[in-house]
């Protein structure tokens, strides 16, 4: 791809930027289109990459990353319609918006592939599933999914289950850090100083994901290796078991995937 157009320089704008430039991109191949000029600065400053206004942008590109809310999606699409390069690869990151929208909206024929990231690309331990639309050719494919391998996983999923990719693993971080903040704040109650419980609840997290990614044991067996029978484990577990944990999270996930519908 000689020349990479990033629409949107936001937090995840900016996390696929770092992605391109793992995988092997330029800096010079990247252009980036943003209205915060301070914001532009920033990320030319940090990534040596190019800014250019969206029409000439969108003209050139031949893979366009649209990194926009999902409710600013429509109006960015009549916005570069006009100008598009017709055999540029566009690959969209708005929560809920199909294919079938993105190519109704421009009303041409560029090969659309849907994508649901997360925040942790961020540090590179990101997960993203895709989904292609008709056209998309193997080498275009092969660049996207080989991109967002530089920052954690990918998978392909059937297009009819994006929204649960976004229940999943697109909305799942904040549920990390919900639970994250509500352990903090129980060790506190049991005595223990802010400082002291953050760390505590953050090292215990972490190296548990890293049990679990790394010791090729299912969280079914690692939490059973871990609870004794009438120990300490246990009686939290049973805590969390009257309160229906269980359900409280399939409500929560089926919230996002409702969402997620609705935002179509």
């Amino acid at each position: 791809m000689e020349h990479v157009g990033v629409i949107g320089a936001g937090v995840m704008g900016e996390a696929l930027i770092a992605a391109l430039i793992s995988y092997g991109v330029s800096p010079d191949a990247i252009v980036i289109s943003e209205k915060r000029k301070d914001r532009a600065d920033e990320l030319v400053q940090r990534y040596a990459i190019t800014v250019r206004d969206l029409a000439e942008n969108v003209a050139k590109a031949d893979a366009l990353l649209l990194v926009v809310k999902p409710q600013d999606m429509g109006t960015l699409l009549e916005e570069i319609k006009r100008d598009i390069n017709p055999a540029a690869i566009v690959v969209t990151f708005a929560a809920g918006k199909k294919i079938s929208f993105i190519e109704a909206g421009l009303g041409t024929h560029n090969p659309v592939i849907r994508v649901m990231p997360n925040t942790p690309t961020l540090v590179g331990a990101g997960m993203a599933a895709l989904s292609l639309g008709e056209g998309v050719s193997e080498e275009q494919a092969k660049f996207v999914s080989g991109f967002l391998a530089a920052t954690g996983k990918v998978i392909s999923v059937s297009e009819d289950l994006q929204d649960a990719v976004t229940a999943t693993s697109g909305s799942g971080p904040a549920y990390f850090f919900r639970f994250v903040e509500a352990m903090i704040a129980g060790a506190q109650e049991l005595g223990l100083s802010e400082a002291d419980a953050t760390t505590l609840t953050t090292q215990t997290i972490v190296g548990a994901a890293k049990l679990l990614d790394e010791s090729g044991k299912s969280a079914t067996t690692l939490r059973e290796n871990v609870t004794s029978p009438n120990g300490t484990t246990a009686a939290a577990l049973a805590a969390f078991e009257s309160a229906n944990i269980g359900d409280v999270v399939s409500k929560a996930m089926k919230a996002a995937r409702d969402r997620s519908q609705e935002l179509a």
